[in-house]
């Protein structure tokens, strides 16, 4: 049972985990030990009755960009990394159903003997029912990224708030494991971010969050309780709006 409190500043929200994350302190693949610990930071705001969209990336099975650098066309290449994405998506529904949560996962591409197809009003209505919803396969073009997918999407089922879960605590000025005077931000405009550059999220992603007034939340997932901590409105990691 979903329990609903008012005293949650966000609603629904729209989690973005990238591959990498996936692989814990693996070179490559899935390690079960992360999975099994997203899972369970992700069920303790699904339990406060948050609605919960995720958008995954494919990096740790393949990227469409690494393909095109070593002579792939890029199309396919991209469409390679969405399938990956796929692979990726099952997995985590695997483990968040292991923790209790009723979810769906929806493909921007046609798998249908593995996933429903992204469809707006039926994905906000698993929302609506207490359900994680997995969104996969990017935006189901090649040249965007996985990225740009959460962006899309947070936009069409009106997500309040992108959360992207990270290694790292926030946006810094500069990469903090190369420059030991980086600092970090609390908070930062979409301006500032494109115009300094800072690898957070695309070009596009930023642009389409800029256009939709849709703010991100740039954070270590490995803390406990930072995800719940955020939908409270506390300030975690760096808030860009």
């Amino acid at each position: 049972m979903h329990f609903f409190f008012n005293n949650m500043k966000y609603q629904r929200i729209l989690l973005k985990f990238s591959g990498e994350a996936l692989m814990g302190n693996k070179q490559y693949g899935i390690d079960n030990a992360t999975l099994t610990m997203y899972a369970q930071e992700v069920k303790k705001i699904v339990d406060y009755g948050v609605q919960v969209a995720i958008v995954i990336g494919g990096g740790n099975i393949f990227r469409g960009i690494q393909g095109t650098t070593e002579g792939m066309d890029r199309s396919q290449s991209d469409y390679m990394g969405m399938l990956a994405t796929v692979i990726n998506g099952l997995a985590l529904q695997d483990a968040l159903e292991k923790a209790g949560l009723e979810t769906r996962v929806q493909s921007a591409i046609q798998i249908n003997q593995v996933c429903e197809p992204f469809i707006r009003r039926r994905c906000i209505r698993h929302l609506e029912k207490g359900r994680v919803v997995i969104l996969v396969a990017g935006t189901g073009n090649p040249y965007f990224t996985t990225d740009s997918a959460a962006a899309l999407k947070a936009a069409e089922i009106n997500a309040e708030l992108i959360i992207k879960a990270t290694k790292v605590d926030g946006v810094y000025s500069d990469d903090p494991q190369k420059n030991p005077y980086a600092t970090k931000f609390e908070q930062v405009t979409f301006d500032y971010v494109i115009h300094n550059k800072l690898s957070v999220m695309d070009i596009t992603a930023f642009t389409l969050c800029q256009e939709n007034n849709i703010p991100i939340v740039v954070c270590d997932v490995h803390q406990p309780d930072n995800l719940l901590k955020i939908v409270q409105g506390e300030k975690i990691g760096t808030l860009v709006r």
